[in-house]
């Protein structure tokens, strides 16, 4: 019998990929910001955590906590950075 897998980890393995990023971030986009946030939270875990993409954005790792927490409200330019730093772009769509 095989060996369960987590969700978590199948997860984390796809939002690995940037492409896979972009779709679920969008998905969950939709859903409203506080499903967003942890979708962002649930990318930034899988592609080497908060102090990674802090540094990378040249944000402080606990200020980037703050702003990804379920109560947080991250500026447009702490979004921007975070998502640069991840390899995605924030893009808008008629609809």
């Amino acid at each position: 019998m095989k060996a369960a897998v987590k969700f978590e980890t199948v997860l984390k393995d796809h939002l690995s990929d940037p492409d896979q990023a972009a779709k679920y971030l969008t998905a969950c986009y939709e859903e409203g910001p506080e499903v967003f946030l942890q979708a962002l939270r649930d990318v930034v875990d899988a592609q080497g955590g908060m102090s990674r993409t802090a540094r990378l954005a040249g944000l402080n790792r606990e200020s980037l906590y703050r702003q990804l927490s379920r109560r947080g409200n991250p500026s447009l330019t702490s979004l921007n950075a975070v998502l640069t730093s991840l390899g995605l772009k924030l893009r808008f769509a008629a609809g």
